[in-house]
Order: C-alpha cells, then structure tokens, then sequence
C-alpha cells in the first residue's frame, strides 16, 4: 500500500503562493484517485479537491476554485497543490491521501502546516 509524505508549507502574506508537494512511497499510486484535505486550527478536516488517477479530472470546494490547482506526475510518484491568491482562511495544515474506493481515504502523513498572515 502506498504511503505518503506532505512537504513545502510555510508561512505566506495574503495574496501570496505555495505549492504542496505528497511524496509517495510504495506500489499503486498511479492508480488511486488522491486528494487534498486541510484542517483549520479548532476547525474539522475537509476536502480541498481531488483527482483522478489519470490526472486528467480534478474536483474543488468552491473556497478554493479558482485559485487552487492540483495535478500529479505519476512517474515521479508525487501530488501537488499550488496555491494562488492565498487568504488567511486557508490557513490550516494541509493533508495528501489516496482513495482505496468509495471514499475510504487512507495514507495521510503528518502534514504541512500553511499559516497566512501579514
């Protein structure tokens, strides 16, 4: 089963950009549909968005369309999330997790904490 590692947050100012990256490690990331999840502080975790294994379908939650884009290189085995346009609300920890069907997530890391302040 795959395993996954989230990398490349920080701190940013309102209106600025990160790009997440999921690191994953073991067989079968090509063929998961993968998402990303955040958690405000005192807040539960949602979905951000997801994609398809392919790579060529990708779902958002409407606070983020627009701004957000995620995409994968399954060559390199890896998920991104670039983030545009950056409000404080999106600030959360930010997680990568693999669909094993029906919605069964599974995989999430520890996270990358993306904090948005000035």
């Amino acid at each position: 089963q795959v395993q996954l590692q989230e990398s490349g947050g920080g701190w940013v100012q309102p209106g600025g950009s990160l790009r997440l990256s999921c690191a994953a490690s073991g067989r079968g990331f090509n063929g998961y549909v993968m998402a990303w999840f955040r958690q405000p502080p005192g807040k539960e975790r949602s979905m951000v968005g997801r994609i398809s294994a392919s790579g060529s379908i990708t779902w958002y939650v409407d606070a983020v369309k627009g701004r957000f884009t995620i995409s994968r290189d399954n060559e390199k085995k890896i998920l991104y999330l670039d983030m545009d346009n950056l409000q404080r609300e999106d600030t959360a920890t930010y997680y990568c997790a693999a669909d094993a069907g029906n919605s069964n997530w599974f995989g999430r890391g520890q996270g990358t904490q993306v904090t948005v302040s000035s």
